[in-house]
């Protein structure tokens, strides 16, 4: 079953993917959000011709092709388009199968135990408190994530004392019984690190993202030894020899690969075995209501590393809403694996990829 084109709707925001086989099979799936525009023109120029005409089911070999052909570009906007297409890959055998995506591997739907995720760090300490007081007595959210320090930071908070503020005050409002994560964001060097990890541990925190710098892999391997609170980390990584070391070295005890980051589930679900022999849990990142958190709900359901919560945004997200159906909704504390049909079980807004620009790769 040969590659015969692959489509993409693209805004600045978000693409999704297209692609059709020479026997008239189709999926649909979604590169990386975020400058989508020009991840769906690296696709066309870069993934499409040594994708079409490829096997449509044999996605490891694509996956590796696609790698192995882009070796002068690595890594991100090539993963984030090879994303694009194996993630329609992955739908397109769903459907010919009958099956959903977890289906395929060797799972059943379920809904997936959520933590609410803060993106926020232009809100007061107190005004975080409340609003997740508020969301814990209405969706029923058992964990939430906040962010402290400020992004790439270099040791420098948001503005003065408010990590320490905030903590202490959401603490407070969602109480003892919820569970408690944190986000740096590559803030902190490792001595800072440690002295906040310290201020996390006596607050009960039991997930401390990405304390360093993601790249300096040494750094964060320091934090993490340091601390008893877990140091989680990954989300941007898409080397998968950088995950190898990473995992060997024991820089994080809880990995955090994106599937659209790390160029699509075929690769995730690499890393989540890396993990998995290695035994440490697997908590993807998925910081959006896209097709992201999607992808992510389908591989949570069937890895047997997955850690107790998938990572589900708390704000708005106007520009995912008229994407596809059904929207995303938390209840109970928990995300339903959509279920419309086969594959990723969700249907796209024609309307909606109608406005989109549009461009196609076919083969020759």
């Amino acid at each position: 079953m040969r590659i015969k084109s692959i489509e993409t709707f693209a805004t600045r925001q978000v693409c999704v993917v297209r692609v059709r086989t020479e026997s008239g099979g189709e999926g649909y799936g979604q590169t990386a959000p975020s400058n989508a525009d020009i991840t769906a023109i690296v696709l066309h120029r870069q993934i499409a011709p040594h994708a079409l005409r490829a096997d449509a089911l044999d996605l490891d070999s694509l996956s590796n092709r696609c790698i192995d052909h882009n070796h002068k570009f690595p890594w991100s906007y090539v993963c984030r388009a090879l994303a694009g297409v194996d993630t329609a890959l992955w739908d397109l055998r769903g459907k010919l199968e009958g099956k959903s995506v977890c289906e395929l591997l060797g799972a059943q739907p379920h809904p997936i135990e959520a933590y609410g995720s803060s993106m926020r760090r232009d809100i007061k300490p107190e005004d975080e408190a409340e609003r997740l007081k508020r969301l814990l007595d209405t969706t029923g959210f058992r964990a939430f994530k906040i962010r402290v320090g400020s992004r790439c930071g270099h040791d420098k908070d948001q503005w003065p004392g408010r990590t320490e503020a905030l903590v202490p005050a959401v603490r407070k409002a969602i109480g003892p019984q919820t569970r408690l994560f944190v986000d740096g964001n590559s803030c902190y060097t490792p001595k800072r690190a440690i002295e906040v990890g310290r201020m996390l541990e006596a607050n009960g925190v039991t997930h401390f993202e990405e304390p360093c710098p993601y790249w300096e892999l040494e750094w964060t391997r320091e934090v993490a030894a340091a601390l008893d609170c877990p140091v989680a980390g990954g989300e941007q990584d898409n080397d998968l020899a950088q995950w190898r070391r990473m995992i060997a070295m024991r820089a994080v005890d809880i990995v955090q690969p994106d599937v659209c980051y790390v160029g699509g589930l075929t690769r995730a679900l690499r890393v989540a075995a890396i993990a998995a022999q290695a035994g440490l849990p697997c908590t993807p990142h998925s910081a959006n209501r896209s097709m992201c958190t999607v992808f992510t709900l389908h591989i949570l359901a069937a890895i047997p590393n997955a850690g107790p919560f998938m990572e589900f945004s708390i704000e708005p997200s106007n520009w995912t809403n008229d994407l596809f159906t059904p929207v995303l909704e938390a209840r109970d504390g928990k995300v339903a694996i959509p279920a419309e049909g086969p594959g990723w079980g969700v249907t796209f807004s024609e309307s909606w990829l109608e406005k989109a620009e549009y461009q196609i790769s076919e083969k020759d």
